[in-house]
């Protein structure tokens, strides 16, 4: 069942051990549900309870280590030997008394690295502090280091095999948006248009099935386009209103996100001058997007491109997307703001996206795009503009 070829994951191991060396990392313990299935081919919705992926610079394979009845999940996913495949007991799952980093601990121990430079990822949303406490109780000999974005940093520049799965996604994208276009309409309720979404999400396309997003249809109506992460309600789309859609195609966990504003009846002069804003300065926003400029500079572009005009606008414009699962689609590594200085290459990802969430207008375009060897290709092709109905 693995999705790449064992090579590329051997390789992804290699990337990653280097980068341990470079940072004093001996043992690292990798939690967030993305990174085990990037290095390993782990999938399963079992990240409700602790699991992770142990790489020791001096064993040449990982060791998965989660829940018993996920050890089988663990030997139909992934590349690896059974012998490195190990499951604790169901009396650690939500236990007072054990917790599943004392298992963790107890598998360093026996591999003789208690005593080494071990880095846990502090900040991602699958490690708690209590982990920490456990693995550093039950460890008093070892170093801990913050291994935080290590493997995400890896993730950075995609194989070209994960760029066809991205662009895959975005093909899914593309029906999921018309989805969500031909079915909102006044009287409908956001419920309903919220189902189809994610049967579109679902279904995919004829060639190729679509997968569970890591973030749900975020669908903003109303008052509601005032703020951005909002999903949906029973209520019914009224005449004259906005509508924010932000939504996403996936396939084996790889998103192309899509965003695009609809108004139900006559939009205002203010929606449509922000429109043609946003549009515009993401058309001038994507001229300067090629290998060698920083993030930063994309994002001085746009600014520049609506100076002058009444669209403010505080917050990133964009970030790094690829593998991921819930809470978030974002890799938590690039960010088009000021002050990134990261300098695109090819096969880098990003999701440009241009929000205006103000209280009396919002609006959202994006453009989801691979950095190529001289600049930039989407991932999908989907008109930007208001969609009046």
């Amino acid at each position: 069942m693995l999705v790449f070829p064992e090579k590329e994951y051997k390789q992804r191991i290699q990337k990653t051990k280097e980068r341990m060396k470079g940072e004093g990392i001996d043992v690292l313990f990798v939690s967030q549900p993305a990174n085990m299935n990037y290095l390993t081919g782990y999938d399963g919705w079992s990240f409700y309870v602790h699991q992770g992926v142990i790489v020791s610079l001096d064993q040449a394979e990982p060791m998965w280590v989660g829940r018993g009845m996920d050890g089988n999940g663990a030997k139909l996913t992934t590349f690896l030997s059974h012998e490195n495949i190990r499951s604790y007991a169901d009396d650690y799952v939500q236990s007072k008394v054990k917790h599943p980093m004392m298992f963790v601990a107890d598998i360093i121990k026996e591999k003789g690295w208690g005593g080494k430079s071990i880095g846990v990822e502090m900040d991602q949303f699958y490690f708690t502090h209590r982990n920490y406490v456990e693995l550093e109780k039950a460890l008093p000999n070892a170093k801990f280091k913050d291994g935080n974005l290590l493997v995400n940093m890896v993730r950075q520049v995609k194989s070209e095999e994960e760029i066809r799965f991205m662009k895959i996604a975005g093909q899914i994208a593309v029906k999921v948006m018309q989805t969500a276009i031909d079915t909102i309409d006044v009287g409908v309720r956001e419920c309903d248009a919220a189902a189809a979404i994610a049967a579109a999400e679902y279904r995919g396309t004829a060639e190729h099935g679509g997968d569970y997003p890591a973030i749900v249809p975020l669908m903003m109506a109303g008052e509601g386009t005032s703020t951005p992460h909002l999903t949906w309600s029973d209520k019914k789309y009224q005449k004259d209103e906005p509508i924010i859609l932000e939504l996403t195609g996936v396939y084996k966990h790889y998103h192309a996100p899509i965003a695009r504003t609809m108004f139900l009846g006559t939009p205002p002069p203010l929606i449509k001058e922000v429109a043609d804003v946003v549009i515009h300065g993401l058309g001038e926003t994507l001229q300067v997007v090629k290998p060698g400029v920083t993030c930063e500079d994309v994002e001085a572009k746009w600014r520049q491109a609506i100076s002058g005009t009444k669209v403010v606008k505080e917050s990133r414009i964009g970030y790094s997307i690829g593998l991921n699962y819930p809470p978030d689609w974002g890799e938590q590594t690039m960010s088009l703001r000021p002050g990134d200085k990261t300098v695109l290459q090819p096969n880098m990802a990003f999701h440009i996206i241009l929000g205006i969430w103000e209280e009396k207008v919002g609006f959202e375009a994006d453009a989801t795009i691979r950095i190529t060897e001289k600049g930039y290709e989407p991932l999908y092709e989907f008109a930007n503009k208001l969609y009046v109905k």
